[in-house]
């Protein structure tokens, strides 16, 4: 026997658990897909949709707002390539990527800025 640590002493064993058939955790293995759908799959399949009905809508003249912050009216998109030529005042232009744009303005955001 040590000074520090006692012996330790054997117990008996418990009762053995009754064993489940299984379901519980299928049960919950269904829910947990579930609240996995809802809460990430559904909400990000929906803005993935807009975003794309967003880009496919842009046309000249309208004011965006870019990920990078950028305010400025759409002049030129071509059409065989994902770009846009954003002017963002009357001396600069930027060529932006089409899935960069955030948002469409509504008309008259520019005037309101400036």
């Amino acid at each position: 026997m040590s000074l520090f640590i006692s012996d330790a002493m054997a117990q008996t064993a418990p009762a053995a658990a009754p064993q489940g058939g299984g379901w519980e955790s299928i049960i919950m293995l269904v829910v947990f897909a579930a609240i996995f759908y809802f809460l990430i799959l559904r909400p990000q399949n929906k803005r993935m949709k807009e975003h794309k009905s967003l880009m496919e809508s842009l046309a000249k003249g309208d004011e965006v707002l870019t990920n990078g912050g950028l305010v400025g009216r759409i002049t030129k998109i071509s059409a065989d390539n994902d770009f846009v030529m954003v002017a963002l005042n009357d001396n600069n232009e930027v060529m932006v990527q089409k899935a960069l744009i955030a948002a469409v303005l509504p008309k008259g955001t520019l005037k309101s800025l400036a």
